[in-house]
């Protein structure tokens, strides 16, 4: 029987538990045409440009219906004649924006009518007068055809790190089913008609905890402040993604309160006065090995469009592998394919090394946090053994430029098998808002630069 636990509690690494999942997928997605995945490269690379960074971000995955536990999703059904306002926190700031938008799994052309963005002031709420058009090479509309992302046209508009920006799509026909990510805890808030540029909140009447087909927010140039996106040298602006699963999705932490380590990196940063844009691409209960109907495609397979392709990266944060090694019996989101062992992960992690450094990129090694005592079935002795294994193999081979122990940070010094209870959230396993703090006081700053 599955004990049952507060909203989110029940989360496991490998995204929601089996029970919540059982008769809830309710789409079958489509993969991308070759000519349409070509394609998608294609415009990734074009958009690509000197002095841009990414000062928010997004990992993108295929539509499915929510459950009890992360609550209800609007990914299946899609959009009509709605207006989507999405709030993200930027890490950076700069004298232009502009957003990126992904359409990679769905069925047919996204059609935008229009977008804007405007200061955040909290909420679905814009900040009075602050409210800017988005256009798409010149156009106030956008198509985006299956497979693929585009980037809207620069805004001036100065912004700060750790500002908030709501960002409003219109749509006026059926979308279909909705690329988006799962999980998140800041929510989305849709209106029915045209309510782009309305500043209050009270069409905004219906919210979910995922996010829709919005990638990134990108920004280039000095504010004014000192305190602009724009980097020299390297790879151009300066973002760093931090990529993995629910350790960088934020499982555990508190709702809205901007406490995910990419959210604590990312005020270590902007204590500096010379930041660098953070990137959440983590997806809650992601493999290295296999694709997952609740994790997205598989580490491996989205590390250049995750990682690789975004704007100005120069350094990449990991944590993959405990979905890997783990076994929770009769979860949906284990399967194709058993548990691996720690030689796999390993030859995994290596690949995703390489490519970095083929970027040229620094890579951050994580080590996998405690997993004893979860509230759910996740740890046996082989997995502790294979978690030991790959650790040591994170600490020692030299083959990160920087380790995050996140294994000792978040142990309990009287049983370092489990995770100390001041740091861990209510489901015995993912860091509450205090680990995150302590997982981001653990990065080398130096070693993302």
């Amino acid at each position: 029987m599955r004990r049952k636990l507060p909203a989110r509690v029940a989360v496991p690494l490998a995204g929601v538990t089996a029970a919540a999942l059982i008769g809830g997928i309710g789409y079958v997605w489509p993969r991308p045409t070759q000519a349409a995945a070509q394609a998608a490269s294609h415009r990734t690379a074009s958009l690509k440009a000197p002095g841009w960074s990414q000062s928010w971000g997004a990992a993108m995955q295929r539509p499915i219906a929510g459950g009890e536990d992360e609550g209800p999703n609007w990914s299946v059904e899609g959009f009509g004649d709605h207006s989507l306002r999405q709030v993200v926190r930027l890490s950076a700031g700069g004298a232009q924006v502009r957003i990126r938008l992904s359409n990679r799994y769905g069925t047919r052309p996204l059609r935008v009518a229009t977008a804007a963005v405007a200061r955040s002031a909290g909420g679905a709420q814009a900040w009075p007068g602050t409210t800017a058009a988005l256009t798409f090479g010149g156009k106030r509309s956008a198509t985006v055809a299956p497979g693929a992302e585009i980037a809207s046209d620069p805004v001036p508009l100065a912004t700060a790190p750790l500002e908030k920006l709501a960002v409003t799509l219109r749509f006026t026909g059926a979308t279909g089913p909705a690329t988006f990510h799962r999980f998140t805890t800041q929510p989305a808030y849709r209106a029915s008609g045209d309510h782009l540029s309305d500043e209050g909140a009270g069409a905004y009447t219906a919210s979910t905890d995922a996010q829709y087909y919005l990638t990134g927010v990108e920004v280039t140039g000095e504010n004014g402040n000192g305190t602009g996106g724009a980097r020299t040298g390297g790879n151009g602006a300066g973002t760093v993604v931090a990529f993995g699963d629910s350790l960088i999705d934020g499982v555990g932490a508190a709702p809205g309160a901007d406490a995910r380590l990419p959210d604590a990196l990312a005020e270590r940063l902007a204590a500096t006065r010379d930041p660098l844009g953070v990137v959440n691409a983590g997806i809650g209960g992601n493999r290295l090995r296999y694709d997952s109907a609740c994790a997205g495609e598989k580490a491996t397979a989205r590390f250049a469009r995750d990682v690789l392709d975004r704007p100005g990266v120069r350094a990449v944060i990991v944590h993959l592998g405990a979905n890997d090694i783990r076994v929770t019996p009769g979860d949906p989101c284990l399967r194709p394919g058993g548990p691996a062992t720690a030689a796999q992960v390993i030859a995994a992690q290596r690949q995703l090394v390489r490519a970095a450094r083929a970027r040229g990129l620094k890579v951050v090694g994580t080590t996998i946090i405690p997993m004893k005592g979860a509230l759910f079935p996740v740890w046996t002795p082989q997995v502790e053994k294979d978690r030991d294994a790959i650790n040591h193999w994170i600490r020692t081979s030299g083959a990160y430029d920087a380790v995050l122990d996140a294994d000792r940070i978040m142990a309990d010094p009287a049983d370092p098998d489990r995770p100390r209870l001041s740091y861990v959230y209510q489901d015995g396993l993912h860091p509450n808002d205090a680990g995150y703090q302590a997982l981001a006081r653990g990065i080398d700053l130096r070693a993302l630069r």
